[in-house]
């Protein structure tokens, strides 16, 4: 069963990127949805989530915070940030991350999902 992640702090964001993978993808899958970075650090290592989906903007810890900070130790998701950002400095510093597979622009539409579940 495949573990999907979204980090969103945006509730009709995250419900929208929700019904898009859901309805989109064949596999067997769960979504786990938070509205806050900090929760979901403090979480996610207990999900051991296939794929990761991390907005930028967010109050208390946005996503930058977030990836400095998260560490998985034996597994390595797919993580993609999603977000509405399309500042070229936010798309050159996700380059930095090696977690980050790819950076995508809201909203998440069905040719990214169809490329991101092969």
């Amino acid at each position: 069963m495949l573990k999907i992640v979204l980090i969103d702090d945006d509730p009709i964001s995250s419900f929208v990127t929700e019904k898009l993978i859901s309805s989109n993808i064949d596999c067997p899958h769960i979504i786990y949805k938070y509205q806050s970075a900090i929760e979901a650090l403090e979480k996610v290592s207990s999900i051991t989530p296939n794929f990761l989906f991390l907005d930028l903007n967010m109050p208390e810890m946005n996503g930058w915070d977030f990836l400095e900070r998260y560490e998985p130790s034996d597994y390595k998701p797919e993580v993609y940030i999603l977000s509405s950002s399309v500042d070229e400095r936010d798309i050159s510093k996700a380059s930095n991350y090696e977690i980050v597979k790819d950076y995508i622009s809201k909203p998440l539409i069905k040719k990214f999902i169809k490329k991101i579940f092969v």
